[in-house]
């Protein structure tokens, strides 16, 4: 899943708003990279402050912006989050896991209230899942330059 459908179906209702809150929460306490940088103050004492902040940015993109949401840009936004915040580079891939799964934790759980037409519109208007047009592409023998990402290398 690469990027997003034109969003903007106008605010989230109060009960989508708090789930798509639960739903970064509940993605964010299950992220073993980030739950060592807070647990070990890899960004100092105020730690577990930059994680929250993480987590309000992000729904804040979702929230208030009104689209398209590329995936990339999520990704691009938590990466460069982390590296200010923590000094780290998560390496392992889980930046683009966590990226993947804000786009979709709040439907995979059955137990969940379903939402009304209103808020699966507006969800599906944040879905993530069509290729940025400014991103590059692979050329004609299937290559693709990838430019470097803003602070990876720097510590």
């Amino acid at each position: 899943m690469s990027a997003s459908t034109s969003g903007g179906g106008g605010p989230l209702s109060p009960q989508a708003a708090a789930e798509l809150q639960e739903g970064i929460g509940l993605t964010f306490g299950r992220w073993t990279a980030l739950q060592m940088a807070v647990e070990n103050e890899w960004g100092g004492r105020d730690s577990r402050a930059k994680a929250d902040q993480l987590a309000a940015s992000i729904f804040s993109w979702f929230a208030n912006s009104k689209g398209p949401f590329y995936y990339e840009d999520l990704e691009d936004m938590m990466f460069d989050s982390i590296s200010e915040s923590f000094h780290a580079d998560f390496e392992d891939g889980s930046v683009g896991e966590i990226a993947n799964e804000d786009d979709n934790n709040s439907s995979d759980d059955d137990d969940e209230p379903s939402m009304g037409e209103d808020e699966a519109a507006r969800s599906e208007h944040m879905a993530v899942d069509e290729p940025n047009p400014s991103r590059p592409t692979p050329d004609a023998d299937g290559w693709t330059t990838v430019p470097p990402r803003r602070g990876r290398g720097r510590n």
